[in-house]
């Protein structure tokens, strides 16, 4: 009876399938295969600018603006970026980059966090209400609100100070990073609260001991982020700081290029081995939180 069932002849049904499974294999490694040469390229197309500013650092001074352009220096100028890091108040304007993100990211994370958690488990009148207003300001373009903002600096006497850099980070972290905290909060199983609840736990101690060791991934997207957006910050440093030992390296770069009484030159090969002095602790930082942040972003969206 068995070799009679194995030896059964493919019925209609059988052969159809037997005929489609290598053409829907075949088409899906065709998509496979279209979406990575897409990604590919872009990829190439959209690391064109930072390879020409990395090999351009290494260039002497006098093949910067050659016509045509060479492709790669006739010798390596490691120099440059020696004489960058020396030049006046360079490395003081690491520092005070590196302190200003610092603080702003551990406020943006923490305060976020707190948001976010009390948008996805508290239940009170007008929640959702206020948390469609702090998603509406997401909406509001960042120069409607430049002047009024400064205005407030200047009365509080903040100007020339890191508190208009720091400060308003520890109160919510910013529209973006709450919604995706609440996001990611409401994927958690509410039953983890409740049984912590009952352990005589209260909402910080959940919130710390619970909730947040369960989000690494969240936490490392709104860490990775915000700190991307405050040491790559430039309009707020510009208009706030305006002593030179105070300023930040987006902004020290600037001062840097049109400043006669810099120790160096203010030449395009020296400004570009800044720039990618600038960039490498964010390159460094995603590289090592990349997998968190794949997770973070994905799992934020799972749950409305």
């Amino acid at each position: 009876m068995a070799e009679l069932v194995a030896s059964k002849p493919a019925g209609p049904v059988d052969q159809a399938t037997t005929v489609r499974e290598p053409a829907a294999v075949a088409r899906w490694l065709a998509g496979r295969a279209f979406l990575h040469t897409v990604t590919i390229v872009t990829g190439v197309l959209l690391m064109v600018p930072f390879a020409w500013a990395l090999i351009g650092s290494l260039k002497p001074e006098s093949e910067i603006r050659l016509v045509p352009p060479t492709f790669w220096p006739s010798r390596i100028m490691w120099m440059n970026y020696v004489e960058v890091w020396n030049s006046s108040f360079f490395t003081l304007w690491v520092t005070n980059t590196a302190l200003i993100t610092i603080i702003a990211t551990a406020g943006t994370v923490i305060s976020a966090a707190a948001a976010g958690y009390a948008f996805a488990r508290f239940r009170f009148p007008g929640r959702n209400l206020f948390f469609g207003m702090t998603i509406a300001t997401m909406m509001l373009p960042y120069e409607v609100t430049l002047i009024p903002t400064y205005l407030l600096y200047y009365l509080l006497g903040w100007l020339n100070t890191y508190l208009p850099l720091t400060v308003p980070f520890w109160l919510g972290g910013g529209a973006f990073y709450i919604f995706l905290f609440r996001q990611f909060f409401m994927t958690i199983p509410v039953d983890l609260d409740e049984a912590a609840k009952i352990d005589g736990a209260n909402y910080f101690q959940i919130l710390g001991s619970i909730v947040l060791p369960l989000s690494l991934p969240v936490l490392a997207t709104a860490g990775i982020l915000s700190f991307i957006s405050n040491w790559n910050s430039f309009i707020m440093p510009l208009i706030i700081l305006n002593d030179p030992q105070k300023f930040t390296l987006s902004i020290g770069l600037r001062y840097f290029s049109i400043s006669p009484s810099s120790d160096a030159q203010p030449t395009d090969h020296l400004l570009l081995a800044g720039s990618i002095i600038m960039t490498i602790p964010i390159i460094v930082l995603f590289f090592l939180g990349q997998r968190y942040f794949v997770r973070g972003v994905v799992m934020s969206g799972m749950k409305g």
